[in-house]
């Protein structure tokens, strides 16, 4: 057998841990051979949900850690102070080597801030940055940045572009990326100060595929892979994106039992629109990588239940097989930078 890839999860992490979280590990873990999983939290709160399941015992280790951060402490204050939490304790398995990849659904800040200051950036990445993939009509593209970089430089962005492309021909296999730039219009004369000084430097961008400006509405029709913003917009982007989804999914849902006739509709489409709708659940997909740091970090939603965890913990296999921060490291032009801060 090949190496196992090992998995540290912040079983404490998220609205509905450690329940959900140990769940969709032990599925994950049923799902594929090829991973290792230390789970990552108190002990005592993880056996009772642990004795439920049935599981390859020799690939799962409890990993004690007594202290959890919470959404309401300020992140690098906690990520300081707190030692012994979930999360810092796993991100400093990653930092030491003792795991591949980290996976966490709980506070983004406190894993963004971990992700900095423990498990560190690969040299000459200026801002590291969250990176979801999104449903659209030709599948999924990936959406950098959603969430890490609110005041994001133009050179930033150039390196956003250049990692979601690594991301999306080694990860997804997009061969040779389109990548575009978020934007009020097609124009190239568009939008605020940052889009117009990022611009130029994207179309100078040599092994990136840019395609120019991307509007908003046309990001759900799939035409570029790589669609690239910084975090506020991204941000907005994504929770837009979820909440459009859930109402047209939810009026679709009551439309169908609103009447005899419509019932009889849906049960002869059952199985196709069941089919469609699935092309827009983003749980499939897993959680957001932070593209840019030393080792792997991924982020998934507070709410997500095992399914979404399960999926956060499968997309560690072929990160940490193609070995994407090699290649995004060999892609960044090094330039002089101060050290990283170590927690």
């Amino acid at each position: 057998m090949s190496e196992l890839i090992r998995v540290a999860v912040d079983a404490m992490g998220g609205d509905n841990a450690p329940g959900e979280v140990i769940k969709g590990t032990v599925e994950a873990l049923n799902a594929s051979q090829e991973i290792e999983v230390f789970l990552v939290g108190d002990q005592a709160a993880i056996e009772p949900f642990l004795s439920k399941y049935e599981y390859d015992k020799a690939r799962l280790t409890i990993v004690h850690a007594s202290e959890v951060i919470s959404n309401n402490e300020p992140p690098a204050i906690a990520i300081k102070k707190k030692k012994d939490s979930s999360i810092v304790v796993a991100q400093r398995m990653v930092k030491e080597g003792k795991a591949d990849a980290f996976v966490s659904a709980g506070c983004t800040g406190a894993v963004l801030v971990g992700g900095h200051l423990i498990v560190g950036r690969i040299k000459g990445i200026e801002r590291p940055a969250l990176a979801p993939l999104i449903p659209t009509l030709n599948g999924f593209s990936l959406l950098i940045d959603c969430g890490a970089n609110v005041d994001a430089k133009p050179s930033n962005l150039v390196q956003f572009a250049r990692m979601g492309s690594i991301y999306m021909e080694n990860i997804m296999g997009r061969k040779n990326p389109k990548v575009a730039i978020v934007n009020i219009g097609a124009e190239e004369e568009k939008g605020n100060a940052l889009v117009k000084a990022a611009y130029p430097l994207l179309k100078e961008c040599k092994d990136i595929n840019f395609v120019g400006n991307v509007e908003a509405r046309d990001i759900p029709n799939g035409d570029v892979d790589v669609v690239v913003c910084e975090a506020f917009v991204g941000n907005v982007i994504l929770k837009m994106y979820e909440g459009v989804a859930n109402a047209l999914i939810g009026k679709i849902k009551e439309t169908m039992m609103s009447s005899l006739k419509t019932k009889i509709g849906a049960l002869l489409i059952k199985d196709e629109l069941k089919n469609t709708l699935k092309a827009f659940d983003t749980s499939d997909y897993g959680g957001a990588p932070m593209l840019g740091l030393k080792g792997l970090v991924v982020k998934t939603h507070g709410s997500s239940k095992s399914k979404e965890i399960k999926q956060s913990i499968l997309q560690c296999i072929a990160f940490k097989q193609q070995d994407i921060p090699g290649k995004i490291a060999a892609a960044i032009t090094v330039k002089d930078e101060p050290a990283s801060e170590e927690a």
